[in-house]
Order: structure tokens, then sequence, then C-alpha cells
């Protein structure tokens, strides 16, 4: 069928598309494919007439939506750190973790120790559990390397991943995420050796779409992310952030002045975070698998965003450290029951924002004429269930491209 029309009829569509709020819905709904794109959507009474040769699929009434994106992941890694989660569940402090050797510089010698081919599988079976709840675009982060051959390393694993698996796959330059054992301390050191000779290689190999960095009092201060950000800029690639997600470091603010694609977590944003983001256009991209997993009690400021306009993704944030999650349904099912999110506000956090945050929603997130065929078909009877439901999946196909 690849290349041929498909008529999917039958069925009712959560569109994500236009400018007034809600779902989109058409209730007596087709959607027409061709060459990988969308190129009808709506009543299935007003579809042009079929070829003779088109390829037919009666829905039965499913509810078909925009295929998922998971907009800020960590996939690609080595090992787990189950037994830190156990050491804190005995009582021990983030400090103690790190002292036994924990935390990211734990990640840090898996990643430097593994193959490319090891990386790729054991990343596999993190990849295919998203794609199994209809997943059709991942973004995949580094920094668990923190030097640049491992980095490099980490970033080809993570393109392979769209190789081995009919997914987009869009990959992030994350150097500035921790310090290394071997930088001894010198922040600013290191953070020369991202921006001047990390992030030009990459950018020069075709390795990343983005570069992303910790802005915090554990990782890295603003004006160091702004170092890095100006050679982003130089690079030619865009920015995210990770941001407030433990104090306020005025960090969403940073990344709207940079014309950031996205900020992430948010937890501590203030009001003038919050407007800078939407004056910019930056996208709040909200993580509340980390918010659970870590036992954060500061919710991000959802009102604030709401009164200005600011738009909301949602993602898994998967990592082994502080969100080993792997299930978009069950990040909407934190995002409403947590943060107090709508239906409609989860569903699009997963499709049209989250396209917004990865710079995409001209070729997807919304089911549009022109548009990628990237496609979930539910066994449901309202989105609301997708939202609603607790380790339950209600797919019933899942199409990339058309196919």
């Amino acid at each position: 069928m690849e290349g041929r029309r498909r008529i999917f009829r039958n069925a009712r569509l959560a569109t994500l598309a236009g400018a007034r709020p809600g779902l989109g819905i058409v209730e007596h709904g087709a959607l027409v494919t061709e060459g990988g794109r969308i190129v009808y959507v709506g009543p299935e009474a007003d579809m042009p007439a079929a070829p003779a040769d088109a390829g037919i699929v009666d829905c039965e009434r499913r509810w078909i939506t925009p295929g998922l994106i998971d907009c800020h992941t960590h996939l690609v890694y080595a090992g787990d750190r189950a037994n830190e989660f156990e050491m804190r569940l005995a009582g021990a402090s983030y400090e103690e973790v790190a002292r036994a050797g924990g935390g990211i510089v734990s990640s840090v010698k898996g990643v430097r120790a593994a193959s490319e081919d090891e990386l790729v599988a054991q990343s596999l079976p993190r990849l295919d559990a998203l794609l199994a709840e209809g997943v059709t675009t991942v973004e995949i982060k580094s920094g668990y390397g923190l030097d640049l051959e491992s980095e490099a390393k980490s970033l080809r694993a993570a393109r392979r991943l769209g190789q081995e698996r009919r997914v987009t796959v869009k990959t992030t330059f994350l150097g500035a995420h921790a310090l290394p054992p071997e930088a001894a301390g010198d922040k600013d050191g290191y953070i020369d050796l991202v921006a001047d000779r990390m992030l030009p290689a990459i950018a020069a190999e075709g390795l990343a779409d983005a570069v992303d960095g910790f802005c915090e009092g554990i990782a890295f201060s603003p004006e160091q992310m702004a170092r890095v950000f100006a050679a982003a800029k130089a690079a030619g690639l865009p920015v995210k952030l990770h941001a407030d997600q433990l104090s306020n470091l005025h960090g969403a603010e940073l990344a709207a002045r940079h014309g950031a694609l996205s900020a992430d977590h948010l937890e501590y944003t203030d009001e003038a975070g919050a407007l800078a983001m939407a004056k910019a256009g930056t996208v709040a991209t909200l993580l509340p698998g980390a918010f659970y997993f870590i036992r954060e009690t500061k919710k991000p400021p959802i009102e604030l965003f709401r009164r200005h306009g600011v738009k909301m993704a949602l993602a898994t944030d998967s990592n082994p450290g502080t969100s080993p999650l792997t299930s978009l349904l069950l990040t909407m099912n934190m995002a409403a029951t947590l943060f107090s999110m709508t239906v409609e506000e989860c569903l699009a956090g997963v499709t049209r924002e989250a396209a917004r945050a990865l710079g995409i929603l001209g070729e997807t997130g919304t089911l549009e004429a022109g548009k990628f065929a990237d496609l979930a078909i539910w066994n449901i009877e309202r989105p609301a269930e997708l939202v609603y439901r607790m380790g339950f999946n209600p797919l019933h196909a899942r199409f990339w491209r058309g196919e």
C-alpha cells in the first residue's frame, strides 16, 4: 500500500486542529492518506470520490487522533538506577546517593562503557513501549556521556533507533547536563568545552536537531547556559532548556530571551517567566513523571500559563534516575490528577503542543491535509478515556506516515 491512497471511513476524529478551543471533533468522519501524507480530513459526506484501487479501512466508529508525540526523553542510556531508588526508599538523601556513586554520574559510567550497539539494544525496548501506545514521534536527548566521544555515540544510537523502527526521532544535544568527574568542579571550564568544541563537532556531523541544557543550582547557571545558547545559534540549532525545576533561577525567562522552542519542568517558574514565554512563543513542557517520582510538592504554575496563553506540552521525561516512565497515556493521567490539567490540555499536550515544542507543527501533531499521516486509532467511546484510565492501553492501530 506504500504511496497508494488509503481511506479511513466510519470514524470519529479528534483532529486537534483549528484556532478554536476544543479537540476539533468530527463525529461522522473520514481521513484519506496518500504518499505518507493526509490528503483529506473531515466529514465522510464531503469526502472526495475514491479511485478504484484505493484501500478502504472501516474504522467501525473508532476514534482517530494524531499519533502521539513524546517531546522530552532521555531514552538512550545503559543499565538502570533501581539501586538508588531502593536507597532513597530506605531514607538515603540525594547527597548520600551521590557519594555512593549514584546520580547522573552513574549513568555516565554506563554510557561511556557501552558500545553504540549496546546502547541501541538496551534502548529499543523502551522505544517499543512508547510505540505500543501510539507514539509516532519521539525526542531523544544525549547528556549521559559528557565527553565528545560518548555524547556523539549516544546521538548516533538515537538516530539508529529511528532506522530500526517506523518512528520519527528528533535528537537533542544535552552536553550541559551535569559536570563530569574529570572536570574536578570547574563548571566554567566544562562549559567552555561544551560550547567551543563539543557542540560545533556535534553540529558538523549533523547529529543534533536542537541543543538543551540544565539550568539549576546543582547544574549550570543562567550565564553559563547563555554561552551554550550562543554557540547553538552560531551552529544554526534551536535551543530548549531544563528550567526552574528545583528553584527559580529565572530559567524560563532565559529560555524565552533566546527564542527557545520550549522550557521544561518549570515547577518554580514565576509570572515574569510565564509572561516572557508567552511573548516569545516558548512552549511549557511539563513532566509529571519526574514530579511524581522525586516526590516534588511544588506544582508548575498551570493557572499562570493558562492566563497568559502559554502553550503546554506533556512528555514522559523517560530517564533512569528521576522518571523511568515509558507511557504517555499514564503521563496524561498524572498531568490531570497531579496538575489539574483538563482532558483537552492533556491530549493537545501529547500531540499539537508537543509538535510545537519540537518545532515540527507544520509536519505533524494535528490531523490536517498536507501533514504526515501519523495516526493513532483507539478502541474508546470518548477521548476522555485516554486520560482517565491507568495501566490500560486501548490502541487499535498505529500508522506512521500512512503505513
